[in-house]
Parts: C-alpha cells; sequence; structure tokens
C-alpha cells in the first residue's frame, strides 16, 4: 500500500508541474506535438528513473559515507548529465528525426528542475532504494502524462479561434493553470483510501 501511495502521489497528487513547478521549461517548450511531447517523456523516464537509482547508490555509499552531503547538488548534476548524454547519444543513433525535433531541449534534461527535485527529495523524504527508483518513475510519468495531455491540447489550437491578444505563450499559461486545477481535484480524492 505504501509503494501504491508514492506511485499516485507521483503520478497526480504531487505532479510535479503543476503541484511543484518543477520542469517547466521543457514542458513548455516542447509540447507542440504530441509526437515530440512523446520522445521527451521517455527519454524524461528513463533519465528520472535512473538518476533516482544512481543519486541513491552515490548519496548512500559515497557523500554519507564520507560526509560529503554538502556536496549533493555538485555531484547529483554529474550524475544526471552523465545519464542524459548517454540518452542523447541512443536518440541520435536510433532517431534522428527525434533529435532535431528536441532540439535544446534534449541537453537540457541535465539542468531540468524536475530531474534534479526528484533525487534530492527522494533524500529528504529519506526513501529507501526502491522508494527512490519508485518515485522517480512515477514522477516523471506524472510529468510525461502532463507533457502530453498538455501537448494534445495544442495541437487543437490549430483549429480554436482564439483571440489574436491570447495566441501563443499567453493561452498555454492560462491552459496550464486550468490543468493544475483539475489535478488539484486528485488532492483529496485518494486521502480516505491510501493516507
Amino acid at each position: 500500500m505504501h509503494y501504491l501511495a508514492i506511485i499516485i502521489g507521483g503520478v497526480l497528487i504531487n505532479n510535479y508541474i503543476f503541484s511543484r513547478f518543477l520542469g517547466l521549461c521543457p514542458f513548455l517548450g516542447v509540447s507542440k506535438q504530441v509526437e515530440t511531447a512523446t520522445g521527451m517523456s521517455l527519454a524524461v523516464i528513463f533519465v528520472m528513473t535512473m538518476a533516482s537509482a544512481a543519486t541513491w547508490i552515490v548519496n548512500k555509499y559515497l557523500l554519507v559515507q564520507y560526509e560529503l552531503q554538502y556536496m549533493q547538488t555538485i555531484v547529483f548534476i554529474l550524475v544526471i548529465a552523465a545519464l542524459v548524454q548517454f540518452v542523447e547519444m541512443v536518440i541520435l543513433k536510433t532517431s534522428p528525426v527525434l533529435y532535431q525535433s528536441l532540439g535544446i531541449y534534449l541537453p537540457l534534461i541535465t539542468t531540468n528542475c524536475a530531474v534534479l527535485g526528484v533525487a534530492l527529495l527522494n533524500i529528504s523524504e529519506e526513501y529507501n532504494f526502491l522508494e527512490s527508483v519508485i518515485n522517480g518513475m512515477a514522477s516523471a510519468i506524472g510529468w510525461s502524462l502532463a507533457i502530453i495531455l498538455f501537448a494534445g491540447i495544442r495541437e487543437r489550437w490549430a483549429f480554436a479561434e482564439i483571440p489574436p491578444s491570447m495566441r501563443g505563450f499567453p493561452i498555454a499559461l492560462v491552459a496550464t493553470g486550468l490543468m493544475s486545477i483539475a489535478f488539484f481535484g486528485f488532492q483529496g480524492l485518494f486521502r480516505g483510501i491510501l493516507f
């Protein structure tokens, strides 16, 4: 039941986009097409899950062991950067079109605050290894759900009559706010069951 609570919390209740406001740059930048958003989502799911595992191990067996916890942020960024480089090479080899469409946002996963945020929150919540990995994957799935849904909404804007003053970034912010309110509805849905 505890692991189910972590999963539901990561995907719906504590969604990194709508609840924690982490990872907004690629959320707004890569969400113009569902295909691109899906590719970015797969990369973020892999990186966040692997970063959760790798940073927990590095923290437990290196930083805590040698009392170097003050180096967490720097070390975690280095671990995340290495993972992103690996993902970037794989995407370049397997799908050059996706690599081109992701553009600058793929290397920016390195500095995506959601990826670093999940690593730091796993430590602050004192999760064990399995809880950290589950939280990382669930948080990434929640982030992915948000960006794919938002990309679908943005694709529909091509057929909508939007006032000129609201086109582009203003309507994106309004839609994000409305989606945030919708996700806020999950706050009390599972309270009686899980918490």
